[in-house]
């Protein structure tokens, strides 16, 4: 059986539990925290969650793990067939990875953790980065209903676990309604969220953080 390694406070951790769900997969959970032990980095070389552990070794990386499982498991797809539209899944992917949440995480202290004011250069370098990602994605998300079409795939998955934190930065550090640049977004989130294993996966978030809070708390 694979085994999930990660916490259930890491919106990446949560998009691969989706898709086992989703799957249907036989999987085992098992709680791990960010380090940079010796034996944390034989399973996961950067010290991240989540990494899986297969009966062959362990894989590490978001986008990888999720390749993985739709080529190892049972269940439906959450790629296109064809590759042209399977690259555009990958492509939706990378404008929601790269130029909506990795920019975001920048202000994550001032937005989530009370670490106080975020400094004025950051904001505005975010927001030149974030407001070309959401442009990007204007042109090449379907919203239709959901982002590739009328079939969920891991781009939907992805977006569903960073474009609500993204927006939350917006709204508090930026002062920017980021939904209104993306009609659609939030209807998509809402569709979601209303599946049963998304249901399942943020019940688990949910519980989840006051683990990740005292877990720091005592480092």
């Amino acid at each position: 059986m694979i085994k999930l390694h990660g916490f259930p406070a890491s919106n990446y951790f949560n998009m691969v539990k989706l898709a086992l769900i989703e799957k249907g997969a036989q999987y085992e959970d098992v709680r791990v925290f960010t380090g940079q032990s010796e034996d944390m980095l034989s399973k996961s070389p950067m010290g991240k969650v989540p990494f899986l552990e297969t009966d062959r070794g362990f894989i590490s990386e978001t986008a990888v793990i999720l390749d993985y499982i739709d080529d190892t498991q049972d269940g439906p797809s959450f790629y296109p067939e064809d590759p042209f539209d399977k690259a555009r899944v990958r492509e939706a992917i990378k404008y929601t990875e790269l130029y909506l949440e990795l920019p975001a995480r920048r202000c994550y202290g001032e937005a989530f953790f009370g670490s106080g004011p975020t400094p004025e250069h950051t904001k505005v370098e975010v927001r030149a980065v974030m407001e070309r990602g959401v442009a990007a994605l204007r042109r090449k998300a379907d919203f239709a209903p959901y982002i590739s079409g009328d079939a969920m795939t891991y781009a939907d998955f992805v977006f569903l676990y960073t474009f609500p934190m993204a927006s939350s930065v917006a709204k508090k550090v930026l002062d920017w309604d980021l939904p209104a640049e993306l009609p659609g977004a939030n209807a998509l989130i809402e569709k979601l969220k209303a599946r049963s294993a998304v249901k399942k996966v943020d019940e688990e978030a949910r519980a989840g953080q006051k683990e990740f809070r005292d877990y720091y708390a005592m480092k």
